[in-house]
């Protein structure tokens, strides 16, 4: 019987898995870690060696996370990856390549060991349920998915065919990976409620006044534009009221989870004259290409949907009564850790 089997991968990797057609996890200090014995306790003794300074709480999880990328992913297996630089979740099957290669790196952080995928398709988080993007926010890089399988494979056009083993083994989590799991879950649990209230409860025109509201809580003057032939700006922000000093802001925004690619955001900058800048709004995210726009125009800001829910958690209470109402919020706190 297959499994399924949800990957967390750091953000800097960005599209990196999906081109390459692989999932990758780190621990690079092990060396090659196809080569470990099918053994959880060797696993436990390599990682001791290898990270003296790991908690000891840490080393049965970590091993165990290892132990089933290592040996436990068979071909066919279904492997669900939600990528946070897009807010995409991408579900394909694993091919049954294993192997330690050139390690991705960011700083410190080296990503050695390699499983292939082919992944078949992606959609925005906003069209799952809530209930399933919590089962797959799991606190560690690698982990079963059981509750919400069929709700994965679907999208794959197969029938429900991961089942609850009585012979599966559950690792136990310290405290620290525990509150760590609760503040990570709290966080994004907060960001996909915020992005489906607003797509569900605003049209793409009552999109625009909400934009243009948080423009004026940013400190700016905002008015939305006629719906005339305007390349694509739906909104004029400056920083003066009568609106005749520069910089002047040229605002579109797109009432959508899916990605928005290079040519519209070409289109918006079409329109900018002397002294204006150009910024895109979206609840969803962007492709690699306008993403690369974006670093090459310093009159471009492009803000994504998370970037989004940020700007109004922080100005939430200079909102309206109406949208406040629209996005019944309180503040708490959760635990700040850090895991080792």
């Amino acid at each position: 019987m297959t499994k399924t089997w949800g990957v967390h991968m750091p953000e800097w990797v960005g599209d990196d898995p999906i081109e390459g057609g692989f999932v990758v996890i780190g621990w690079g200090r092990l060396g090659n870690i196809f080569e470990i014995p099918n053994d959880r306790e060797e696993f436990k003794r390599r990682l001791e060696r290898a990270y003296p300074e790991k908690k000891p709480g840490a080393i049965p999880v970590d091993a165990g996370t290892l132990f089933r990328f290592a040996h436990e992913i068979a071909e066919g297996d279904t492997i669900v990856y939600p990528s946070k630089h897009n807010r995409m979740v991408n579900i394909g099957k694993a091919t049954g390549k294993r192997w330690h290669g050139p390690p991705l790196q960011d700083g410190e952080d080296t990503f050695p060991n390699y499983l292939g995928v082919e992944w078949r398709v992606s959609f925005p988080r906003s069209e799952f349920s809530q209930a399933a993007l919590n089962e797959i926010g799991s606190f560690i890089s690698l982990f079963r998915i059981r509750q919400h399988t069929s709700e994965f494979l679907k999208r794959l056009g197969e029938g429900h065919s991961d089942g609850r083993s009585a012979s599966d083994q559950s690792d136990a989590v310290t405290d620290d990976i525990a509150s760590q799991s609760a503040s990570k879950l709290a966080e994004e649990t907060t960001q996909d409620f915020v992005i489906r209230r607003i797509h569900q409860s605003l049209t793409g025109f009552e999109f625009e006044h909400f934009s243009a509201h948080l423009m004026e809580c940013l400190g700016y003057t905002a008015r939305v534009t006629e719906k005339t032939g305007d390349g694509g700006v739906d909104i004029i922000a400056h920083t003066d009221q009568l609106g005749f000093q520069p910089p002047i802001i040229k605002v579109q925004c797109k009432r959508q989870t899916a990605q928005v690619g290079e040519p519209e955001v070409s289109q918006l900058l079409g329109t900018l004259g002397e002294g204006e800048f150009a910024l895109f709004v979206t609840l969803g995210s962007y492709t690699r290409q306008a993403r690369s726009r974006e670093r090459n125009t310093p009159r471009l800001r492009l803000l994504d949907g998370e970037d989004l829910v940020e700007l109004i958690l922080e100005h939430y209470p200079q909102m309206s009564p109406r949208y406040r109402t629209m996005l019944p919020l309180k503040q708490i706190y959760v635990p700040d850790i850090i895991s080792d």
